[in-house]
């Protein structure tokens, strides 16, 4: 039986409801009152901001919620203050739909749990956030009833939190969290059921996860006729990765439960990067580095080092280039199952492999064990038909797809989103990454795409793996005609035309024909694991070539940032001489990293009334600074800075 004895924080939408609950008023709950609207699609940007996260112990407790974002009457303001949840004696705390948006940083829930809170409730959440809560030993339920048994002060069966969840994470939760079971595991003194799913028709990714299932975990054998949705199991991983935001973190919980002689096993398949703090110096604040942030952050790349050479890892340095883009580039191939401390580890599934995020817990225990936990998603099929008119790109489909109101409802979280179609055939892999890196903003579980000759090419052009065994390595690799897909979505691309997501949301996607007023910018940023692929450096010359041909540059009073996704892009691009266009013009370069993305780089805003248009994947509040964000292809970015507000561009126009 548990208790909940604090008190119960409600995330309103209205600021002074949220702050009257932080003063000590309790809430009296009425979810037929509109005035007391809970936040939906509350981010983990918004509950652990991202220089919070240079913490990676319980001092995050002081910093749960601190980027919450509520309306105060037309106005948007961050009212929680540094210290005051933890202080408020709050053990539960309540959101709307879609909890945990965004990134994968187990970070948020951390925090959350630093500061108190032992239960969360909400309408729906997001895979990854749910998934890191329950590691850490949370409770969570989208059951409201649960707040008058809280209130009356009912001790509640852990059958409650149970109820539902395959075995495994029924195993998790009793244990009190992902570690424990694990050790347990891996001790003999737990073990997941057996996947008994007969021979079935089965998605790409199906056959792939099924290849993978770890059947005997002493000698890591793997492999099982069939898996269907909702089947729990270990997956054997061939490629586990994280970066200094997490590493830290998960070599701490790793040491801690294991003993400073612990060893990662298998470490030829694990990688560690500094890709993500890597530029931050440039743009921290002066007040921020007085409070010493920047050291604290540096003290992450540090622990990074010092863990990669104890356990004998590889370590990609400060900027050789973004996690994600070097595992597109360098590693992942066709039918592996690929893991990262990324939401966006779902790029690399543009060659054909199950790629997903995974939080610092899971990453520890993905160390030890060589596999990972999965529940075997439903797969939605995503049909890309007709021919890409002039200017439309892999992001308008995106942002055409994420605002549709199935996705934006929720409709495709921990699912895979498989793309296929002509159109989709039609697409570089280069093109196919955006799709497959921007189905995190879905909620999905991945994004995949059938490796074909598109793909053996790619293999062949950027590892010089010779075509015939680049072939191979794709044979097979396709959803079977009798595959039962859990819905289908259909896009006519040749009905599409640019597009932007307004501010706030990557679902909040419109025609840029459609915005009523010209929307001037001060920023245009174009670059990101998203957008610093070879072809959207080509996207952005071909823009800045032809405003060159015509006598222009960067527009007054506009700044232009240009960020390669990797050192192999920028030679690329420097082969090409796209780097002597992009220095003409005007354009600011900037060494591959994360950067701006995460409010850690050059190209953030700096004030509030600043507008920016972005090629990267997420404009949450506060997630490329204070400014407005709108996010876009590489076309509209560059033809944006030209003009000086936010413009389409049409080739041969």
């Amino acid at each position: 039986m548990i208790f909940f004895p604090g008190r119960t924080l409600f995330l309103t939408e209205d600021a002074g409801l949220l702050t009257r609950q932080l003063a000590g008023e309790d809430l009296e709950w009425n979810a037929n009152d509109l005035a007391q609207k809970l936040r939906d699609d509350v981010s983990t940007d918004e509950i652990t901001p991202g220089w919070t996260c240079f913490h990676h112990d319980a001092a995050l407790g002081r910093f749960a919620y601190l980027g919450l974002t509520c309306r105060d009457g037309d106005a948007r303001v961050q009212p929680v203050e540094e210290g005051a949840v933890r202080s408020g004696g709050f053990t539960v705390s309540v959101a709307g739909r879609r909890r945990g948006k965004g990134s994968s940083r187990e970070q948020a829930p951390y925090a959350e749990r630093a500061a108190g809170i032992r239960l969360l409730v909400a309408e729906s959440f997001e895979r990854i956030y749910r998934q890191n809560a329950i590691n850490l030993g949370m409770l969570l339920t989208t059951d409201f009833s649960v707040l008058e048994r809280v209130r009356g002060g009912e001790e509640i069966p852990l059958s409650f939190f149970t109820e539902g969840e395959d075995a495994i994470t029924r195993g998790v939760i009793e244990a009190g969290g992902l570690l424990p079971y694990t050790r347990a595991r891996l001790a003999g003194l737990a073990a997941s059921p057996p996947v008994t799913t007969p021979p079935r028709g089965m998605t790409l990714a199906e056959k792939i996860l099924a290849r993978h299932v770890v059947t005997d975990p002493a000698s890591g054998a793997a492999g099982v006729p069939a898996v269907a949705p909702g089947d729990a199991c270990f997956v054997r991983a061939d490629l586990r990765f994280s970066h200094e935001y997490v590493t830290p973190m998960a070599a701490t919980c790793f040491l801690e439960a294991l003993g400073d002689g612990a060893r990662v096993s298998d470490p030829g398949s694990v990688l560690v990067f500094r890709d993500h703090l890597s530029l931050l110096g440039e743009v921290m604040p002066d007040e921020r580095k007085k409070r010493g942030l920047l050291v604290l952050a540096d003290s992450l790349a540090a622990r990074q080092e010092e863990f990669a050479a104890t356990q004998g890892l590889r370590l990609h340095g400060a900027g050789e280039g973004i996690c994600h883009s070097l595992v597109l580039e360098r590693y992942a191939l066709p039918g592996q199952v690929v893991v990262g401390s990324d939401s966006h580890t779902t790029h690399a599934g543009a060659l054909g492999c199950v790629a997903f995020g995974i939080g610092t817990t899971e990453v520890a225990c993905a160390w030890l064990s060589g596999d990972v936990r999965v529940k075997v998603p439903a797969t939605i099929r995503v049909v890309l038909h007709g021919e890409r008119p002039p200017g439309v790109t892999a992001k308008d489909v995106m942002l055409a797809l994420l605002a549709h109101p199935y996705v934006k409802g929720g409709g495709a979280i921990g699912k895979v989103l498989e793309y296929t179609g002509e159109a989709v055939t039609a697409f570089s892999v280069d093109e196919r990454a955006t799709l497959t890196n921007m189905a995190a903003e879905a909620g999905a579980f991945a994004g995949i795409v059938a490796p074909d000759e598109a793909t053996a090419r790619f293999l062949s052009e950027r590892r010089e793996m010779p075509l015939d065994e680049a072939r191979r390595v794709c044979e097979g690799l396709s959803s079977g005609g009798d595959a039962v897909f859990d819905s289908e979505m259909t896009f006519d691309v040749g009905a599409l035309a640019p597009l932007v997501a307004l501010p706030g949301d990557p679902g909040n996607g419109v025609r840029i024909s459609d915005l009523a007023v010209p929307v001037p910018i001060d920023l245009a940023y174009g670059g990101s694991c998203t957008a610093g692929k070879r072809e959207d450096m080509e996207m952005l010359a071909a823009v800045l070539a032809d405003g060159l041909s015509r006598g222009r540059r960067v527009a007054p009073g506009v700044d232009l940032y240009i960020q390669f996704g990797s050192q192999d892009v920028k030679a690329w691009c420097r082969e090409k001489g796209y780097l002597d266009v992009f220095t003409r013009v005007g354009a600011h370069l900037v060494e591959p990293g994360c950067g701006a993305c995460i409010n850690a780089g050059p190209g953030v805003s700096t004030e509030s009334g600043q507008t920016t248009v972005s090629a990267i994947n997420r404009n949450f509040p506060g997630r490329s600074g204070p400014g407005r964000v709108y996010l876009a292809s590489p076309y509209v970015v560059a033809a944006s800075a030209l003009a000086g507000r936010i413009a389409a561009w049409t080739p041969g126009a």
